[in-house]
């Protein structure tokens, strides 16, 4: 069965929140996409981050946008704390120039990080 996507218009909700409520407000909600895909063969894959490339930006003279895809098999059965910590995750991958690049789990991305954004999440509900 082919993979599927469908908007995840909870999802946005829930980066909304994370953005409002903590210290990531180089995120341009307007140009950040929720999407819930469905099929993937993906076997630890719980959601990933994509972003459009300078060169389709140049191409189609359009600024940069990322897409955070939840893969519902895995993600859909988290529990809320999970689900947050997830999109906080992936959201930690957009870099603060936001010009369609990424920030990788070596220098930037880690668990620590990821815990230390959730708390800020938590003391701003």
């Amino acid at each position: 069965m082919p993979i599927r996507y469908e908007p995840a218009p909870d999802l946005e909700q829930m980066v909304r929140d994370i953005v409002i409520k903590t210290d990531m407000k180089h995120i341009d909600l307007t140009r950040i996409a929720c999407v819930r895909s469905r099929g993937s063969r993906s076997r630890r894959v719980i959601a990933r981050c994509h972003a459009l490339s300078r060169i389709f930006q140049h191409a189609l003279d359009i600024k940069a946008h990322y897409v955070i895809e939840a893969v519902s098999e895995h993600f859909d059965n988290l529990s809320h704390e999970d689900k947050v910590k997830t999109m906080i995750h992936e959201l930690m991958h957009v870099p603060k120039s936001f010009r369609g690049g990424f920030r990788h789990h070596a220098d930037y991305v880690t668990i620590r990080n990821v815990e230390r954004v959730y708390r800020s999440y938590m003391e701003g509900s």
